[in-house]
C-alpha cells in the first residue's frame, strides 16, 4: 500500500465554468488543526445563498463553493467541477426561467448543450 497525503481544499466554481481549469482553489488546510478555520471560511463564502429559512439554496448562489479532501490541487479542481456541474445547470436554468437571463441562456447552450 502506498501512502498518499491528503489535504482539505476550499474550491470556488463560477457559474460560467466550462471545466476543471475554471475552478479556483481559494484556500487549503494541511491538517485537522487548520480545518475549523477553513470550514468557517467556507460557511462565510456561501452564506449569501441561504434563504430566509436559513436553508442553502443553489438557485441563490453566485458561485459554487465546495470543501474537499484529496491529494493534489488538480484533483481538487476536477472533483469540484464534477460535483458542481449539476448545480450550475440548475442555477442557470432557474435564472433563465425567472428572469429571462440571456447570459445564463447562452452559457447553458454553449457550455452544457442545453436549450432553455
Amino acid at each position: 500500500m502506498i501512502y498518499k497525503q491528503k489535504f482539505y481544499y476550499l474550491c470556488k466554481t463560477p457559474l460560467s465554468a466550462e471545466g476543471p481549469e475554471d475552478v479556483e482553489v481559494v484556500d487549503r488546510a494541511d491538517d485537522n488543526n487548520e480545518f475549523p478555520a477553513l470550514f468557517q471560511k467556507f460557511e462565510d463564502l456561501r452564506s449569501h445563498a441561504f434563504n430566509e429559512d436559513n436553508i442553502y439554496s443553489i438557485v441563490r448562489a453566485d458561485d459554487i463553493y465546495d470543501l474537499l479532501r484529496t491529494g493534489t490541487e488538480k484533483e481538487a479542481k476536477e472533483m469540484a467541477y464534477e460535483r458542481a456541474e449539476s448545480e450550475i445547470i440548475t442555477n442557470l436554468q432557474h435564472r433563465v426561467m425567472q428572469g429571462k437571463d440571456k447570459n445564463a441562456k447562452a452559457i447553458l447552450k454553449e457550455v452544457h448543450q442545453i436549450d432553455a
